[in-house]
């Protein structure tokens, strides 16, 4: 199993509705991205850089190759690019 982590500093303009549809949008894949087993979104509670979080977890590499390819992950990709600042991103065996 491979998990996927994302942080995100979000625009100041609209953040909290951005931050809302992110998280709706991103935990509506599962089941609908094969491979895609699971998707948590969160907003930062401790105030450190990042405003939003993403937790995934994928069957396998190849599913998450898939997953950042996937025209449903585009449209949501699309649209964290016109709000975001800044992203990270941490991959790694679990």
């Amino acid at each position: 199993m491979v998990t996927h982590i994302v942080f995100w500093k979000l625009k100041e303009e609209n953040k909290a509705a951005n931050a809302l549809r992110i998280k709706e949008s991103l935990e509506a894949l599962v089941g609908v991205i094969p491979g895609l087993l699971e998707a948590h979104v969160g907003e930062n509670l401790n105030g450190g850089e990042y405003d939003l979080a993403l937790c995934s977890r994928f069957e396998s590499m190849e599913a998450l190759h898939a997953y950042d390819t996937h025209p449903e992950h585009q449209k949501v990709r699309a649209f964290v690019l016109q709000v975001r600042q800044e992203r990270a991103a941490v991959d790694f065996f679990s």
